[in-house]
């Protein structure tokens, strides 16, 4: 995370508000953001991957692969931030590419595309999955729906380690495909909004649908695992609104964790980075310990659902 940290009724768009707007902005329940307009998307992945090999001890030239879920503005077109970030981290033997084009679930193709280069490579080095968030367009404040901070973050996949991901299942929907979007061609960057083209879409049709979507891929992934929704120690989000949690609770039937709503206040949305960040928080906690299983739940209004199963606890070699 940038060390600066931005409360929301002082970001600049603020003051530029209708009472509207202001008002469903400070109802989010995001407090605060982190933010740092001197960190690009990359310089944030890339600090996240250094953190990530040096936690763990591993050398980027071990990599066997390096995964990096696209940012939604890249700083220029046509050039490369994967092997930009390849070439900084010196991950040279890595197996480089990006994966992107849905939003806060673009995490679970990332996941999917290791997942598949592990189980077909056995001799296949770890995988770094990298993502460095920041906002698309000028503002911060993203109408109706939430406020974007900044942050960086990095997964280290491997064979063994403290965390298993037992399970991931993901749907999309092509009608909502333009649902929000930023027009950009033509304008400078400070002149850059992005639109909802259909609130009523967004607040009701596509929250239905969500509902539905969201209930089938849990069941679904719990019934191919052999698990009953007592089973599961928690449940965690994407961080975007109060409301959204609230939402999320009653029409599926689940508790979210607090750390979703403590991560809210002061990070604001950090788009496909949330759910790990409050999965790691919670078991930073000891909220989430050994044996521990937890359901990653990811929405995005493009549309796209995914949910992952995670078990807590070390793994054996062959899982």
């Amino acid at each position: 995370m940038p060390g600066q940290s931005v409360a929301v009724p002082d970001l600049p768009e603020f003051a530029s508000m209708d009472e509207a707007e202001r008002g469903t902005c400070l109802a989010l329940g995001v407090e605060s953001v982190r933010a740092d307009d001197g960190l690009s998307s990359s310089d944030l992945a890339e600090r996240a991957a250094r953190e990530a090999l040096g936690k763990e001890g591993v050398d980027a030239r071990d990599l066997g692969a390096l995964i990096v879920v696209e940012s939604r503005a890249p700083e220029t077109l046509l050039s490369s931030e994967a092997t930009k970030l390849q070439h900084s981290l010196g991950a040279d033997r890595a197996l480089t590419f990006t994966v992107g084009g849905l939003g806060c679930v673009s995490i679970t193709p990332a996941l999917l595309a290791a997942r598949g280069l592990m189980c077909a490579d056995p001799a296949l080095g770890d995988v770094l999955v990298v993502h460095g968030s920041k906002p698309a367009a000028a503002g911060r404040y993203r109408h109706p729906v939430t406020v974007n901070g900044d942050g960086g973050q990095a997964l280290l996949l491997s064979r063994t380690g403290p965390v298993r991901l037992l399970g991931m299942a993901q749907e999309t929907n092509g009608d909502y495909w333009d649902l929000f979007h930023v027009k950009y061609r033509d304008l400078p960057t400070g002149q850059w909004r992005e639109e909802c083209g259909d609130l009523s879409a967004y607040s009701f049709r596509l929250a239905m649908e969500t509902r539905s979507r969201v209930s089938g891929l849990i069941g679904g992934l719990l019934e191919s695992h052999g698990l009953k929704p007592g089973d599961v120690r928690g449940y965690v989000s994407q961080n975007l609104s109060m409301a959204g949690f609230t939402f999320s609770e009653e029409s599926l039937g689940i508790e979210l964790m607090p750390v979703c709503r403590d991560n809210l206040r002061q990070y604001g949305h950090l788009g496909p980075n949330d759910v790990f960040l409050n999965l790691y928080t919670a078991i930073e906690r000891k909220e989430l310990v050994e044996g521990d299983r937890a359901v990653l739940i990811n929405v995005s209004p493009v549309a796209a659902w995914s949910v992952l199963l995670a078990e807590i606890g070390p793994q054996e070699t062959a899982s």
